[in-house]
């Protein structure tokens, strides 16, 4: 996929991309194909959500009702993390 993100994409974990608790660290990572990112909280519980069957807007309202906040916010602020992961290939969206 090419251009910015809507709330209408469904992101997914492609092929070879997971989420793994280091326990050495004590934090979450994403592994990738000769990748791994260590999360902060708030990419954990963005990554948490994504499940290939629900589109941003959906993902962003679980958040915002979980964490009490503007869902206005929560959705740009996933649309750019996950912008930013997809720019990566560490995310894809259908």
């Amino acid at each position: 996929m090419t251009g910015a993100l809507t709330p209408l994409d469904r992101p997914f974990l492609p092929r070879g991309v997971r989420l793994h608790h280091d326990r050495v660290r004590g934090v979450e990572v994403l592994l990738g194909p000769e990748t791994a990112l260590m999360l902060d909280p708030v990419g954990h519980a963005v990554l948490a959500e994504v499940d290939g069957t629900r589109d941003i807007a959906s993902i962003s309202a679980a958040l915002a009702d979980r964490y009490a906040a503007p869902v206005e916010v929560i959705q740009a602020d996933v649309i750019e993390f996950l912008g930013n992961m997809a720019a990566q290939r560490l995310v894809e969206v259908a």
